[in-house]
């Protein structure tokens, strides 16, 4: 029997995943995993050794010496012969902070971490807002009525409130979060632009989450919800495509 699949952790998703050769019309693309970029990025950018590497990641080295080889590969045939370098899809999931080793003093999420909720409502609190609807998480997040609002203390849901959007929009909800303090969504399917609203608002994203709301609260506070990091709504683009790493995708495909 083959063993199982393991997912590789990575640091975040790369702020720029695709590079073109400027001239080129109709240019070939080359695909470079998320897991195989950072192998890369780590190896070569942060100067880790191959075993460094390999424990941040929380696979073999042997993996990893794999995934680097055929990264550095396909970037060198992308610069070579003109094509289009695509880094997307993979076998991953996000670092959240939390492991006792991470990439360094460049570890955004780790600082986040140390900085999320404790200064504003003090530690072991936190605001969390599901999309909702009868009391199922609603799938697409640009179109959300209501929020439920759970106000959650040492590991345990305090209170919560169904709070309506009044018609707010993608652009605005991020606003409306905001307003209401909250510093964690959990939510359906979602568009890049409110992805980066989220992000610079501070708010952490748990995308791809169907069921019960008050179910998927409680496994977030058990540390065992099921999310996709990468989901976005199919209703907006899509570039390169790309294969999940066991996550659910209920309706929304991963990007």
């Amino acid at each position: 029997m083959s063993r199982p699949f393991k997912c590789r952790r990575i640091c975040e998703e790369p702020k720029f995943n695709s590079f073109a050769p400027l001239g080129v019309e109709n240019a070939e693309k080359c695909m470079i995993s998320v897991d195989e970029y950072e192998a890369v990025r780590l190896i070569d950018l942060e100067k880790k050794t191959h075993q460094q590497c390999a424990e941040l990641m929380g696979v073999s080295r042997v993996t990893v010496t794999d995934m680097y080889e055929k990264a550095r590969f396909k970037i060198a045939d992308s610069i070579a012969n003109g094509k289009i370098l695509c880094i997307t899809g993979g076998n991953y999931r996000i670092c959240e902070g939390s492991v006792n080793k991470c990439c360094g003093k460049r570890c955004k999420k780790l600082k986040s971490i140390k900085n999320l909720v404790v200064k504003k409502k003090g530690e072991g609190k936190m605001k969390v807002a599901v999309t909702y609807d009868n009391g199922e998480v609603f799938q697409h997040f640009g179109h959300t009525e209501n929020f439920k609002i759970y106000n959650i203390e040492d590991k345990t849901i305090i209170d919560a409130n169904v709070v309506n959007t009044m018609g707010s929009g993608h652009g605005a909800l991020a606003g409306f979060l905001v307003e209401n303090e909250v510093d964690t969504l959990i939510c359906g399917g979602i568009g890049g632009g409110a992805r980066n609203a989220l992000a610079e608002a501070g708010i952490t994203l748990y995308g791809g989450v169907s069921g019960n709301a008050d179910d998927a609260v409680k496994a977030l506070i058990d540390r065992n919800l099921g999310y996709n990091p990468n989901v976005k709504c199919s209703h907006h683009e899509h570039s390169c495509g790309e294969h999940k790493c066991g996550e659910e995708k209920h309706g929304c495909e991963g990007k």
